[in-house]
């Protein structure tokens, strides 16, 4: 039998041997499983019918898993986005959201098509866990109040300042206790069920909460605020013309930029943190951004919640098993026919259930421990980090991603721009001696030390910036101004900038023989070298000579070169 022939031979397809349908399936339910009670409980901390938040999930399942940018990243509403969606409801209305999300997905689109996926990849990952851990503590704290069936105060620092009396009503209302007792389980649970022995730990830890917080919701004297669910289709609100004349409200543009930025970042982000959990193709980062901006137009037309990767449920789909983009295309299927066949259940659960959920979800986009972490690692991200984090807390999303995205420029700037400067005096000579990155912001240590040798009171200074690996315009110029006013005022000033040296000795006319040979080329720079600006007027009298006979303008012209 022949070998086949090279031309015939067929390369294997990228993501390895064939998918097993039933082990996609299988997976498929589990992401099913975490995604309900996330989907209800995101919807429910934003404002809006709890119905909105499954139809986003439905989306994120059937459009954005369709799409061939992510393998195994499962999409849908993210809690991160939770508090921005409230406060946009809270300002603009809920007509409001379907605009500001469909635009935010054509935006994301547009972003994608034109190759600027991986921008988003060039954030400082110190402005990123700032900004997670930004969402995440005013995220538990705003869900303290629905696990107790009490209302939130409004604003992050309004919740914070209010939990003392939210546990002096809990004291004395059974009811409310009964609630914060089930919201205390289900995030007890969420800590600890992946530590139960044997198969049952496979169950998701969200399900398990809920199916206990139903159960106790059903026994007698309990009488606790359960989910309210309407029809799935009836709350489908398309846009109208009316909405669409809102874009003419500069603070609507920037929900759609707002949206659009922290929404791409965080599902670009979620992206490169899943392809570290496996070893299958990678993210097409250009074209799950399109994906997504995909899903969130079809959001927007029907008026739901914005749409990002999730990491619970991405985790999930790859500890599942899932090898192709059927498991994660499925679970929206599934949450579709349950929302349909099966309302009834939803307003079963206990909304203080849902609240547990999203404040063990807040807690893991906290992750205190990386605040140390990243102190012991690097004290300045850490500062950058810090920052970011308080700033949303005590403002808003946009305003403490861009102050974080500010700070850790000047971060990078100012590692950048490191300046060495040495200075000393010897003999009738102030020298100054740079090395390193000199730019404006060292601008103050630079003139300190052109200000120091002027002060010294010697005849000549010496300033040796050939260590100088960038100098920009303002300390040249600076040191250029100071180099002419120190001549203008009698003092010999040498000046070795930072650039290439010339070796080669300058052209000459060609010799006759009875001129004799043609002279040396110059072993060192010329004057025109365009580091070297030698002053070369005559030194004073009383400096003329050295101990050794020659000039002293000669031993240091030498030296300079020997070295």
């Amino acid at each position: 039998m022949q070998p086949p022939a090279a031309g015939n031979v067929r390369p294997p397809k990228p993501g390895g041997a064939r998918p097993d349908l039933a082990n996609e399936i299988t997976a498929s339910l589990v992401v099913f499983l975490v995604a309900l009670p996330l989907c209800i409980g995101v919807a429910v901390a934003s404002g809006v019918p709890a119905e909105l938040g499954i139809i986003s999930g439905v989306i994120g399942g059937l459009v954005v898993g369709a799409v061939r940018g992510s393998t195994l990243q499962v999409s849908g509403p993210a809690a991160g986005l939770a508090a921005l969606v409230a406060e946009t409801v809270l300002e603009h209305g809920l007509a409001m959201l379907g605009v500001i999300v469909l635009f935010s997905g054509i935006l994301q689109i547009v972003l994608g098509l034109v190759r600027l996926g991986r921008m988003f990849q060039a954030i400082s990952i110190a402005v990123v866990q700032g900004m997670l851990a930004g969402i995440g503590l005013p995220l538990m704290f705003s869900q303290a109040y629905p696990m107790a069936d009490a209302k939130a105060p409004g604003t992050p620092i309004e919740n914070m300042a209010g939990i003392p009396g939210l546990f002096a009503a809990i004291l004395t209302d059974p009811q409310a206790m009964i609630a914060t007792l089930l919201g205390v389980a289900t995030i007890v649970l969420s800590f600890l069920w992946k530590k139960v022995p044997g198969p049952a730990k496979r169950i998701p830890a969200a399900l398990v909460a809920v199916g206990v917080g139903i159960l106790v919701a059903a026994l007698p004297g309990v009488d606790v605020k359960t989910l309210q669910v309407g029809n799935l289709l009836a709350s489908v609100r398309v846009p109208g013309a009316e909405e669409f004349a809102g874009l003419a409200d500069a603070a609507v543009i920037t929900s759609v930029l707002t949206f659009t930025v922290i929404a791409s970042a965080e599902s670009l982000f979620t992206a490169a943190a899943v392809d570290r959990m496996h070893s299958g193709p990678r993210t097409r980062y250009n074209t799950e951004l399109i994906a997504q901006g995909a899903g969130n137009t079809v959001a927007g037309i029907l008026g739901a919640l914005p749409i990002t990767a999730v990491v619970a449920r991405s985790s999930a789909n790859v500890q599942a098993g899932a090898k192709t983009r059927i498991s994660r295309t499925l679970h929206g299927l599934w949450l579709l026919a349950f929302a349909l066949l099966l309302p009834q259940v939803l307003a079963l659960i206990p909304i203080s259930v849902l609240a547990g959920v999203l404040v063990h979800s807040g807690w893991k986009l906290f992750a205190p421990e990386e605040f140390p972490k990243m102190w012991r690692q690097d004290r300045g991200e850490f500062t950058v980090m810090a920052v970011t984090t308080l700033v949303i807390v005590a403002t808003a999303l946009l305003e403490g991603v861009l102050i974080g995205l500010a700070a850790g420029i000047l971060l990078a700037a100012l590692r950048m721009s490191r300046t060495v400067i040495r200075q000393h005096v010897e003999d009738d000579t102030a020298k100054v001696v740079m090395a390193g990155n000199a730019t404006f912001l060292r601008l103050p240590q630079v003139i300190e030390a052109l200000e120091a040798a002027a002060a010294s009171g010697r005849p000549r200074i010496r300033l040796d910036l050939t260590g100088v690996t960038h100098l920009d315009h303002a300390c040249r110029s600076q040191v250029e101004e100071f180099t002419a006013q120190q001549r203008g005022l009698g003092t010999r000033v040498e000046l070795l900038m930072p650039g290439p040296a010339r070796t080669e000795a300058p052209a000459v006319p060609a010799r006759t023989p009875q001129a004799g040979p043609a002279p040396a080329p110059s072993p060192v720079p010329g004057p025109d070298a365009e580091w070297f600006y030698l002053d070369t007027r005559p030194m004073p009298a009383e400096y003329d000579r050295g101990p050794d006979g020659y000039g002293r303008a000669h031993d240091d012209y030498a030296s300079t070169y020997r070295s």
